[in-house]
């Protein structure tokens, strides 16, 4: 495949890195900006044709959606996007391409940890789905467990994501993470399922990133999110290197 990566910060550098990890990429266009390397599969790119999709970390990216309209390839935005879904969806389904928003800690690896836990499994009775985002930590609010170095922290609830209930967790310093809780009914009766992700937070939103270039032929055409397909999103992310912790606890 062919990935033209564009940068405004160290996510989108460091998403372009994990990007080169791809065995199907055939070539990587740095969108407006020189590169420094050996690798031959990266060039300059001052336009998108001939690629198959963009990836951008803008957090203003409407140019670069009318870019990828008009190059006619398919666009990932690392931002959550909802306002680019209800503007540009239409356009992207009439030319058969995908805009895929919220390529991110919150919106993507969240809630698709949830979808891969509560899908094809028992009878599910309660999924919630928390993150952490930069801020003071709280004092009280909603406990969430996430794995170390991040540990356990108070959050706040959120807007649901992805139909799934949702609760942010203030943190400083350069640690993030996701998790996600499921309750199920089982014949030994009711498990919970606690699976999250604990790293340098930078890392994890290029790793968010990345997978949503990687996986971009697993969406349809239109305003997609990640959650639409979970498991080939969450599975490209473990490729390059996320280490999903797991806890079941059972009550009889």
């Amino acid at each position: 495949m062919r990935i033209a990566a564009h940068h405004t910060s160290e996510v989108g550098v460091r998403a372009g890195r994990i990007i080169l990890g791809e065995r199907a990429l055939l070539e990587m266009g740095v969108v407006d900006r020189d590169s420094k390397t050996t690798d031959t599969r990266i060039r300059r790119s001052d336009d998108l044709l001939g690629f198959d999709v963009v990836v951008t970390d803008d957090p203003e990216p409407a140019p670069m959606v009318e870019r990828a309209l008009r190059a006619g390839i398919s666009c990932v935005l690392w931002v959550d996007g909802e306002d680019m879904i209800e503007r540009y969806a239409d356009d992207f389904a009439h030319i058969e391409r995908t805009l895929l928003v919220g390529a991110n800690l919150a919106a993507g690896l969240a809630p698709s940890l949830a979808m891969h836990e509560s899908l094809g499994k028992e009878e599910v009775l309660e999924v919630s789905v928390g993150w952490t985002e930069p801020g003071r930590a709280l004092r009280r609010g909603e406990p969430l467990a996430f794995p170390d170095p991040v540990g356990g922290k108070w959050a706040t609830e959120r807007e649901p994501r992805s139909g799934f209930r949702s609760y942010a967790a203030p943190t400083g310093g350069e640690w993030a993470g996701a998790i996600a809780k499921v309750t199920l009914a089982t014949p030994a009766g009711v498990a919970t399922r606690i699976v999250g992700v604990a790293d340098l937070a930078v890392h994890l939103e290029a790793l968010a990133m990345a997978a949503g270039a990687i996986t971009i032929g697993a969406y349809g055409s239109g305003g997609q999110t990640p959650v639409a397909a979970a498991d080939r999103y969450l599975d490209a992310m473990i490729a390059a290197g996320l280490d999903v912790a797991t806890h079941t606890m059972t009550e009889s």
